[in-house]
C-alpha cells in the first residue's frame, strides 16, 4: 500500500488533506478537503472563495487545473504497484461551463493498467455544487519501477 494510501486510511480525511498541502504547499491555495482516497478513484472538494475566482467572479481556470493534478496525483500514488514512482508529464484540459459554486474534483483510474510502466492518461472531471460538468482534464502520468 503507498504511504499517501496508508496516510488517508490512518488520519483520516482531514488530517490527510492538511499533511499533503504541507508536502506540496501549492494546493494549499485552493484550500481543498479530500472525500475519497483509494486505488483507482480520489475525490476532493474545493470550496468557492474569492481567493481562487477570475475576472468574471467564477473559479479560476488555474484553479481548476490545481485541483485536477491534486486528485489525479493522489490516486495516482494510491493505485500503482510498490516499488514504482509516477510524475505528471502533461495535461489537456477542457472547460465545459463556468464554476460559479464550489467544486468536487473526481479522478477515476479504474481503466488505466496500472502495473504496466509508461505513460497513462488519468481523467479527471470536475463538478460544480448543481452537478454541472464544468471541466475535464486528460493528466498523463509516467510510471516507472524504481
Amino acid at each position: 500500500m503507498s504511504q499517501l494510501l496508508a496516510l488517508y486510511n490512518s488520519a483520516g480525511a482531514e488530517q490527510f488533506t492538511a499533511a499533503v498541502c504541507q508536502f506540496a504547499p501549492y494546493f494549499s491555495t485552493i484550500t481543498p478537503s479530500f472525500t475519497e482516497l483509494r486505488a483507482g478513484r480520489a475525490e476532493a472538494t474545493v470550496p468557492f472563495r474569492r481567493e481562487i475566482t477570475n475576472h468574471l467572479g467564477t473559479v479560476h481556470a488555474i484553479a481548476l487545473c490545481n485541483a485536477a493534478e491534486l486528485v489525479a496525483g493522489t490516486m495516482t500514488d494510491a493505485s500503482i504497484p510498490a516499488g514504482h514512482r509516477w510524475i505528471p508529464k502533461g495535461m489537456t484540459m477542457q472547460y465545459l461551463a463556468k464554476a460559479k459554486t464550489g467544486v468536487r474534483a473526481v479522478a477515476d483510474g479504474s481503466n488505466v493498467p496500472w502495473t504496466e510502466p509508461g505513460d497513462h492518461e488519468v481523467p479527471v472531471d470536475i463538478f460544480d455544487e448543481q452537478g454541472t460538468k464544468v471541466f475535464h482534464a486528460r493528466i498523463t502520468m509516467n510510471i516507472k519501477a524504481a
